[in-house]
């Protein structure tokens, strides 16, 4: 490798624009699955990294036939998978999310669910209360609340959208579903006012949800391509204190499906749903790369921000 070249930040996959080795992180152990189950979702909210809209349909709805087949390769190949989870746009407009999310509870896993609580659960309420009643704190859910204050979660998220996010939440509380926030720390606020202001927000609203447990409220850091971080090089890891099999991608790997594709794709992580260069086939079990952070979200959510979408 000539290291006399200039690169681009983020360009080389196993140097840095200053010519130092880049960060990997291996696969440690598959403990969450995650699947993205499309790029669709009901609203358009500012900051968001999937950019998720109405009409952004890149990645198109995952079926329950496509996630059932890698449901049987994690069989097939005794994978040590604990936890599936979803993530979209919004994984309750996908018409087979009922069925998908019966068959991996079905099948023994925990399930997580990121949503935003809002029309496209509300419309699935009788289906997810069969499926509460059939295996209890197995399905998890969290639900997006930019912001404690109406006003400010509005700003990200659209005038009108704080009612109906409300009205989820408060039904999945009163049904007593496993349930956890997740919050963003764009505000400026230092965390201990931050999770303050989600305490009191929980009490009006009586959401049985305990502001203080870093797992129950997630307080996730900002996501922006276009802003300069610094590149992670081999010598971080020491300097920062952080260790490479504490990053999302030593335990977890993603399954996507590109609009007009053949068949979904496994990618490392639900930062990178877009970028080609990181996809690592079609099959889970071949899944095992070492990922190489040459991209903004690993430096700046992932080692500096320390954000992690898993529960465990």
């Amino acid at each position: 490798m000539d290291t006399n070249i200039q690169y681009q930040k983020f360009e080389h996959p196993d140097i840095t624009a200053k010519g130092e080795d880049r960060a990997l992180v291996a696969l440690t152990h598959l403990h969450t699955v995650w699947f993205n189950t499309g790029s669709l979702c009901n609203i358009t909210c500012q900051g968001c990294y999937m950019e998720s809209s109405p009409k952004n349909d890149r990645l198109a709805y995952i079926t329950a036939i496509e996630v059932r087949s890698y449901l049987n390769e994690i069989k097939a190949h005794d994978m040590d998978v604990n936890e599936i989870g979803f993530t979209g746009g919004e994984p309750f407009m996908n018409p087979d999310i009922i069925e998908i999310l019966s068959d991996c509870l079905e099948a023994g896993f925990n399930v997580l669910v990121l949503s935003n609580a809002m029309k496209p659960l509300h419309h699935k309420q009788d289906a997810l209360l069969s499926l509460k009643e059939r295996f209890g704190d197995k399905l998890s859910l969290r639900v997006s609340i930019d912001h404690y204050i109406k006003e400010d979660h509005e700003k990200l998220r659209g005038a009108d959208s704080w009612a109906p996010m409300i009205k989820g939440l408060s039904w999945l509380a009163q049904n007593k579903f496993n349930l956890a926030i997740a919050g963003r720390t764009l505000w400026g606020e230092d965390e201990a006012t931050e999770r303050a202001g989600y305490k009191d927000m929980f009490a009006r609203e009586n959401i049985p949800v305990d502001a203080d447990d870093p797992m129950a409220l997630v307080l996730f850091p900002e996501m922006d391509e276009q802003v300069d971080v610094p590149e992670i090089t081999t010598a971080c890891w020491d300097i920062l204190g952080v260790q490479p099999d504490a990053m999302m991608c030593a335990t977890s790997r993603m399954i996507i499906k590109r609009k007009g594709a053949e068949s979904p794709v496994v990618v490392p992580c639900t930062l990178l749903p877009y970028d080609e260069k990181f996809e690592m086939g079609t099959e889970l079990s071949k899944a095992d790369k070492e990922v190489k952070l040459n991209h903004p979200h690993c430096a700046k959510f992932c080692v500096l921000g320390g954000g992690s979408c898993s529960k465990a």
